[in-house]
């Protein structure tokens, strides 16, 4: 992760749904208690969001950089909007569910301790990303690029080895049957 320098601005307890403002760039700002439900061709520069509703958020043209989510909701995401010009992301004890990454470059993004069900992975790029501690349960991993990811502290993935890329990326043994599942194997402990 980037380092996200001290922000220099601070908005809190703030419902953008109803607070219509004409500024377009955020740098160095941080978010407290907002929520958001839309970003469209809003610029966020080295932010950082805790405790924030993101829910069915709307990302078109949006540039997110170097930005840190720590204990937000995000349900319904769709990040594949936003632009991929230096898109940066980071999320720490997020709820990320049925949020969608199609097609991202997730190169220095991170994910920890978050939730992740049903989220759309479809075609995106985690090789250089960071994870640790998530649940990725019924995320979808198809035509997406895994290489050399760490997901041995991570839980309820599948992944299909002959869809996926995932040269030197490691697994838990726990998480054998989610590599498997799709040969109908059965391992038992």
């Amino acid at each position: 992760m980037s380092k996200i320098p001290q922000p220099q601005e601070l908005f809190k307890n703030i419902d953008f749904s109803t607070e219509h403002s004409f500024r377009k760039e955020f740098e160095y700002c941080e978010f407290i208690s907002c929520i958001f439900p839309d970003l469209s061709n809003l610029i966020f520069r080295d932010c950082i969001f805790r405790n924030c509703n993101f829910s069915n958020l709307k990302t078109h043209q949006s540039i997110l950089q170097n930005c840190l989510y720590k204990d937000c909701k995000l349900l319904g995401v769709n990040f594949s909007g936003a632009k991929d010009f230096a898109f940066e992301i980071h999320f720490d004890n997020c709820n990320l569910d049925y949020s969608s990454f199609d097609k991202k470059k997730l190169n220095k993004s991170s994910f920890k301790n978050s939730k992740i069900h049903g989220a759309n992975f479809t075609q995106a790029d985690l090789s250089k990303c960071t994870v640790s501690n998530c649940d990725f349960y019924e995320a979808l991993f198809s035509g997406t690029n895994l290489s050399g990811l760490d997901l041995s502290t991570s839980v309820n993935f599948t992944i299909d080895p002959e869809l996926n890329k995932i040269k030197k990326a490691k697994f838990a043994l726990r998480s054998l049957p989610g590599l498997l599942q799709r040969y109908e194997i059965q391992v038992e402990n």
